[in-house]
């Protein structure tokens, strides 16, 4: 019952960390059934252009053993071992072939379907694995079905198509049975390719319907819960909470930084209480004033306070004040919009200080 509320709350699709995080561990969506479709046409492509050479081959190297026994003499070790190796190289060029195809195609369906990584933890001793329970679900549960489904449509609908397609050369495979060896041959060769023509069929449609039906459970299985989802979204963007935290520290520190600037200010343009935006302009260090620090309300009023502290004249001209406020960043040199107006300031500046 647990597990069935649990699989009702997943309403949510995969993120695509949850699909990796799977994917590194060895979860990988794998059809069976298309690594059967290889593994059949690889036989099939055996039957066809290997089989029939090979077993002349293997069926000419029987005849000089049986046909001209006199030949090979059996009186020490050394004339059995040439006679199993006679043999045995005659049936290695038979068989040969087919598992290297066998290997080929399996591997190669393997490595389509997903890129091999080395995963430990598919190799690790899991206890669920040899649970009653767990055994049962498997078994009875909705995989277990679609392969109890595939193995009755492979045994049955398969059978069934072999024996109408070789229904109409029922009695002439009987009349054969009494021919020449070569005969029966040809005729078991025709009637092997007929039945590997239909396997073939049947294993693709049921490898077919198998990769999408893989990827769909895999895909299906890995589905979130709303609190999944958050808990994920909170890992890899972080709680707001704490960044909203370390954003506000960070906030008073470039608070903090700025109002220590403020004693190398030249003048102070505020607005009175509301606004105040500290510049500083010394001709050796550029062409333009800038911008060291600025505020509103109480750290307006910090800056002003700092600047009467350390002597630096604070002009009140609210519309300059407003505008600097809006348009210039710290540490950033005033647009040239701007110009005029604090020209004339600075220029008041130094006509008080040769004044005084």
């Amino acid at each position: 019952m647990a597990d069935d509320q649990d699989k009702d709350s997943k309403t949510e699709l995969p993120s695509e960390k949850k699909m990796s995080d799977a994917i590194e561990k060895g979860n990988v969506p794998f059809s069976r059934e298309v690594t059967v479709f290889a593994s059949t046409f690889a036989i099939y492509i055996f039957i066809v252009f290997f089989l029939p050479s090979g077993f002349a081959q293997l069926t000419e190297a029987l005849k000089d053993v049986f046909e001209q026994p006199e030949a090979w003499k059996l009186g020490t070790s050394t004339d059995v071992v040439a006679l199993i190796l006679h043999v045995f190289a005659s049936a290695g060029a038979l068989l040969i072939p087919f598992f290297v195809l066998l290997m080929v195609f399996g591997i190669g369906s393997a490595v389509l379907q997903n890129l091999p990584a080395m995963v430990l933890d598919r190799i690790q001793p899991k206890f669920n694995r040899i649970s009653p329970v767990s055994g049962f679900t498997r078994i009875y549960g909705t995989p277990g079905l679609v392969e109890f489904a595939k193995s009755v449509f492979k045994i049955v609908i398969v059978s069934l198509i072999i024996v109408l397609v070789l229904w109409n050369d029922y009695f002439e495979s009987l009349d054969a049975m009494f021919s020449e060896p070569e005969t029966i041959l040809a005729r078991m060769s025709n009637d092997m390719n007929q039945i590997m023509i239909v396997l073939l069929f049947s294993t693709a449609l049921v490898a077919v319907a198998d990769f999408f039906w893989t990827r769909y459970h895999w895909h299906d299985e890995l589905r979130m819960t709303k609190q999944e989802v958050k808990e994920e979204m909170k890992q890899s963007q972080g709680d707001p909470i704490v960044k909203a935290r370390l954003r506000s520290i960070a906030r008073d520190r470039a608070r903090r930084r700025m109002i220590s600037s403020v004693p190398r200010a030249t003048l102070v343009i505020a607005n009175p209480t509301h606004f105040a935006v500290a510049l500083r302009y010394v001709r050796e260090e550029g062409d333009a004033p800038v911008v060291v620090a600025k505020g509103q309300d109480l750290v307006a009023l910090k800056i002003r306070s700092l600047a009467e502290e350390n002597g630096i004249p604070v002009f009140e001209d609210p519309p300059l004040a407003r505008s600097m406020f809006a348009q210039v960043s710290v540490d950033s040199v005033i647009p040239p919009v701007f110009y005029k107006a604090v020209a004339e300031l600075i220029h008041r500046i130094y006509a008080t200080r040769r004044n005084g």
